[in-house]
């Protein structure tokens, strides 16, 4: 199932609760995850960084309870459920953002200074209105990846407006950035590709077999020009591994035909994403790190 959104867990976190004991958040989790009837599936979902999309949207709402007094926090890694929250969970009332926000005056607060004022506006009854449908670790990984998208199409334009000589070098490059031996351009094929050959590694262990064609994105690359790169593996020297690279695209048969001779394809998409991945063509104009508690700094050993 899809998994529900922050704000639709905030019934489900005071549900949790609702004995009035104190309960650790994994408890709350697996209460939460057994009520919806989770698959191992839908709990193993991640963002980019690796972390958890449904802890981390359960560890949202519980924050935004705990900021608007409907739960409180007796002790590190607990929480229990307050008289306010039990009275909401009681009203049976759907309970978002602009219903906390009427509720708590801190949550309003809080909620204003953390989302910029940039979602609250007001009805025509003049009462609040919040929403949001993402925590703000999925708003940021949104955003980053939208970035990412338009430094690609940006990247990709540049390449292509490149000598062939210059797409020799960047090829080579890349290959360098992500941990490969050293390049030998062999032959440039006339029609803006190069043949080149790299050692799989620094100490120069095994060859790959390189072809690398700057044609425009419109262009499909087919079955039969994987056939010839197939062909020219054989040698002198023979080669076990090929790699296509390419500012273009594979056709379906095309993909088909290289996963079964063991050729890797990276098409003009993949191409601006391993560059900006390894640092090849861009460079960082500003960094942002995420942090959490250290939980080791507080634990009852030190």
């Amino acid at each position: 199932m899809a998994l529900p959104k922050y704000d639709e867990f905030y019934r489900l976190v005071l549900n949790a609760l609702q004995d009035g004991k104190s309960h650790s958040m994994k408890e709350v989790r697996n209460s939460i995850a057994q009520t919806l009837h989770l698959t191992e599936q839908d709990l193993s979902e991640t963002l980019s960084n690796g972390s958890s999309v449904y802890a981390g949207r359960v560890g949202w709402a519980k924050t935004y309870l705990k900021k608007a007094e409907m739960i409180d926090s007796p002790q590190r890694g607990y929480i229990t459920i307050t008289p306010a929250g039990q009275s909401l969970l009681a009203s049976n009332e759907p309970i978002t953002n602009a219903l906390l926000a009427k509720l708590s005056s801190a949550f309003l607060d809080f909620y204003r200074l953390q989302s910029g004022n940039s979602t609250s506006t007001q009805s025509d009854s003049g009462n609040t209105q919040i929403s949001t449908p993402e925590t703000p670790q999925e708003t940021f990984e949104r955003v980053y990846n939208l970035i990412n998208e338009q430094l690609a199409d940006e990247l990709l334009n540049d390449v292509l407006n490149q000598s062939p000589v210059f797409f020799e070098h960047l090829v080579v490059d890349l290959m360098k950035a992500m941990g490969y031996g050293d390049g030998l351009v062999t032959k440039y094929s006339g029609d803006d590709g190069i043949d080149g050959i790299i050692h799989e590694d620094k100490l120069g262990f095994n060859l790959i077999y390189i072809q690398a064609k700057r044609w425009k994105p419109d262009i499909t690359i087919t079955k039969p020009e994987l056939q010839k790169f197939a062909g020219a593996m054989m040698g002198p020297p023979k080669v076990e591994k090929g790699l296509f690279i390419t500012t273009a695209k594979f056709s379906p048969k095309a993909k088909e035909y290289a996963t079964a001779q063991h050729i890797i394809l990276v098409d003009g998409k993949k191409l601006t994403e391993l560059m900006i991945e390894h640092g090849v063509g861009v460079s960082t104009q500003k960094a942002y790190l995420i942090k959490r508690i250290d939980s080791d700094y507080f634990s009852d050993d030190n």
